[in-house]
C-alpha cells in the first residue's frame, strides 16, 4: 500500500535517480529538462523551494512511497488563501510503478490533507488532453472537468492545450 510523506533534503539523492532512470518515460507529460535537472544538487535545490513554499503555506510537497522506497511526487501548490481557498495539484509515479493505484491513492490523500488540514476550499489539477490515465486518477478521486485551457502549459517542449479539473469540498 502506498503513503505519501512530507518531503526533505535528504530525499534529493533518491529523488535525482528516480527522476534520470524515469526521464524518457516522464518526457512527454513534463517541462522539458536541462542536464542539471537530474543532478542530487539540482533536486535539493529544488527541494529547499518546495520546503521554503510549505513554511510560508503556499505548498505542500511529498513523496510516494512504495514499500518504503519513493515512487514519485505529489505536490499542492499555488495554495491561494482569502476569498479562494484553493490550490494546484501536481503528480507523477515511476514508470515501474505506473499501473498499480500508487497514483490514486496519493491524490486521494493531498485532498484529505488538502481538505482536512489544510482547510481549503478547492483543489484543481489539469492534465494534457491526451492523458486519459491521468484523468482517470482524477475522476476515481471525485475530481469533475471544469474547462479546457488552450496552450496552458509548455509540456515536452511545446505549448499545449490542457483539460481542467476539480474537486470541491462538501460544506456540512
Amino acid at each position: 500500500m502506498s503513503t505519501t510523506r512530507l518531503v526533505t533534503l535528504d530525499d534529493a539523492a533518491e529523488l535525482a535517480a528516480l527522476y534520470a532512470a524515469n526521464r524518457e518515460f516522464l518526457a512527454p507529460w513534463e517541462p522539458a529538462r536541462d542536464e542539471d535537472f537530474f543532478t542530487e544538487a539540482r533536486q535539493r535545490a529544488l527541494l529547499a523551494v518546495m520546503l521554503d513554499d510549505h513554511a510560508r503555506g503556499k505548498a505542500m510537497p511529498r513523496v510516494i512511497l512504495d514499500g518504503g522506497e519513493i515512487a514519485g511526487r505529489v505536490n499542492l501548490v499555488d495554495i491561494v488563501r482569502g476569498a479562494f481557498q484553493s490550490g494546484n495539484l501536481g503528480y507523477w509515479v515511476s514508470g515501474t510503478a505506473n499501473g498499480r493505484g500508487l497514483a490514486t491513492r496519493a491524490v486521494a490523500d493531498i485532498v484529505r490533507i488538502a481538505f482536512e488540514d489544510l482547510d481549503l476550499h478547492r483543489v484543481q489539477a489539469a492534465t494534457l488532453v491526451h492523458n486519459a490515465r491521468s484523468q482517470k486518477v482524477l475522476e476515481r478521486n471525485g475530481f469533475v472537468r471544469c474547462g479546457l485551457a488552450p496552450d496552458y502549459c509548455k509540456i515536452a517542449g511545446r505549448w499545449q492545450d490542457h483539460v481542467l479539473y476539480q474537486v470541491v469540498r462538501a460544506e456540512g
